[in-house]
């Protein structure tokens, strides 16, 4: 199985929602915290379940659940703290949350991505998702948009 991530930073709107298009998504998981901020531009969550409806034809979903905590977030992006310490941390909360007793996995079926902010996967917690649910479920594979 498949789970495409994607990230909105550093992209044009018509760059993003291309790639959706491309990839053949049908449902986004935004796993962001903050999804309503102005400073998402066409990725805040009422804007983009429009286009993604429209120019996709994909469901949105935010899913919290997901999601690092505040303390997380602002320990690793406001006081500087490590990769590494971040990792574990959210790893050890997907494992309190038991994410995947909470998940139906018929959910990513269809060709379905998770949605954050950075740029790329490596220093992002959607990839730590997939590898967490992939540890849990088996069988699953990971694609960045």
């Amino acid at each position: 199985m498949e789970i495409y991530t994607i990230g909105f930073t550093r992209s044009t709107a018509e760059h993003f929602f291309t790639r959706l298009k491309n990839a053949g998504i049908k449902c986004l998981i935004d796993v962001r915290l903050n999804n309503r901020s102005q400073l998402a531009g066409f990725a805040k969550q009422t804007d983009l379940a429009f286009f993604l409806r429209e120019l996709c034809g994909a469901e949105y979903r935010h899913e919290p659940l997901l999601a690092p905590s505040q303390e997380m977030l602002d320990a690793y992006k406001k006081h500087s703290g490590s990769w590494e310490s971040y990792e574990q941390d959210f790893q050890a909360l997907l494992t309190e949350r038991k994410v995947e007793d909470h998940l139906d996995k018929a959910l990513f079926v269809a060709p379905t991505v998770l949605l954050c902010s950075e740029h790329t996967a490596e220093f992002c917690h959607r990839r730590l998702v997939v590898e967490y649910l992939a540890a849990r479920w088996g069988d699953m594979q990971s694609i960045d948009l």
